[in-house]
This record gives structure tokens, sequence and C-alpha cells, in this order.
């Protein structure tokens, strides 16, 4: 694992605590730092990360806390606080 790998899984654990301690700014700027990581090293962001983070506005999402997680007709569908859904496939 290189050390850019090391530190996006290090920086998506600590998003991941600030956001249970709903310290939502400070989670923002953990995936932020981490997204810019990744397109700098030309790395991708593991499937965690990206399923649980928002596109639009880069919080670590919380269901229940600040985000919606229903299901629909074969998918998962995610809703941010923000108005951002993000929809995944899922198999019976």
């Amino acid at each position: 694992m290189s050390l850019a790998e090391e530190r996006i899984h290090r920086l998506h654990a600590l998003a991941k605590r600030a956001a249970a301690d709903r310290e939502f700014d400070r989670s923002r700027e953990y995936v932020r730092l981490a997204r810019r990581i990744a397109e700098r090293n030309r790395c991708g962001l593991p499937r965690e990360f990206k399923r649980f983070t928002c596109p639009r506005c880069d919080v670590y999402l919380r269901p229940g806390v600040n985000a919606r997680v229903r299901t629909q007709d074969g998918h998962v569908v995610v809703a941010c606080d923000c108005g951002e859904l993000k929809r995944y496939p899922y198999r019976d």
C-alpha cells in the first residue's frame, strides 16, 4: 500500500469519527483532503469512502443523522441533508 493510500484510509477514519461526534465541518475538511490526495496521486478512493461521502457538500454521511437510507426497486437510495441523492444497485 502506498503512502497516499495509507493517508486516505487514515483520513477516512478521522472523517467517520468527526461525523460521529457531529463535527460536520471537520469531517468535510477530511473528505476534501482525502479526495485531493487521491487526485494528485492518481489512486482511487475505497468503495466505502465513496459510498458514505456526499459528492455535493463533501460531508461524511451518517445514516439517521445527516443522511436517509431507503431501498427502491433493487436500489439503495442515500439522501443527504443537502438534497443530493445517490443510488446503488443491490441483489436479493
